[in-house]
């Protein structure tokens, strides 16, 4: 295991281009994140959170600046090697779940590893080992329309988590549940986190960010605080 920070951005800039517009969105931004730490960004909608998630997730470039994820230095790699990175070194939990809906949870789960090229009957104990650590293993051969969305975003995690990856990146993960089905997520994510996970989760909800353990609020393309809850 790498002693390097899982994130580490250096006057990360971004600039959006629209014929003569130029919209710089993100300023010089520094920003670590060293391993196992359990980390909340929020910020207004126009904070510029979304863009600063999309970059630590490898989904988009930076204009100007150094971003090293797990120590590799991700900046300037085209589009198949941010795929690769991507696919071994990222979890993503999105707000939509993102499943398959003719799948069963297991096929949902091992998804990434079929993309990894893992060996059928690898991919299967693998997917059930990881479906059995979120509670979830009578449920291996139910499709999302059989789960409840708890359920589903369970599910969702456990693909996140299948490949082993360096940062579990949750963008609003609750935001589909009910209040009483959030608390059970986030005591989800506090758990992988006490077991060593590197979480990194994007909210505009206090209620949510208060179960991080280090919250980064941005303004205005600026981070303008960062301290531990």
């Amino acid at each position: 295991m790498s002693d390097a920070p899982v994130v580490a951005l250096r006057g990360i800039v971004k600039v959006y281009s629209t014929g003569p517009l130029e919209l710089e969105v993100l300023h010089g931004i520094d920003l670590t994140i060293e391993r196992g730490e359990y980390v909340a960004i929020m910020g207004p909608s126009g904070s510029g959170k979304s863009t600063l998630m999309n970059l630590i997730g490898c989904l988009d470039r930076p204009t100007r600046g150094e971003y090293l994820l797990d120590g590799i230095d991700v900046s300037g790699l085209d589009d198949n090697a941010l795929a690769e990175i991507r696919l071994h070194k990222l979890g993503f939990v999105f707000q939509g779940f993102n499943l398959l809906g003719r799948a069963d949870a297991l096929s949902n789960v091992a998804l990434p590893l079929f993309y990894a090229g893992m060996a059928p009957g690898q991919r299967k104990a693998r997917a059930t080992a990881v479906l059995a650590e979120l509670g979830l293993a009578d449920r291996a051969g139910h499709k999302p329309s059989q789960l409840s969305g708890g359920q589903q975003q369970r599910v969702a995690i456990a693909r996140a988590l299948v490949n082993d990856p360096a940062l579990l990146l949750a963008d609003e993960p609750t935001g589909n549940l009910d209040s009483a089905t959030s608390e059970e997520l986030l005591q989800v994510f506090r758990n992988l986190n006490a077991v060593g996970r590197t979480v990194v989760m994007v909210t505009h909800d206090e209620s949510v960010a208060s179960h991080a353990r280090r919250i980064v609020r941005l303004r205005d393309g600026y981070i303008v605080a960062d301290a531990p809850r």
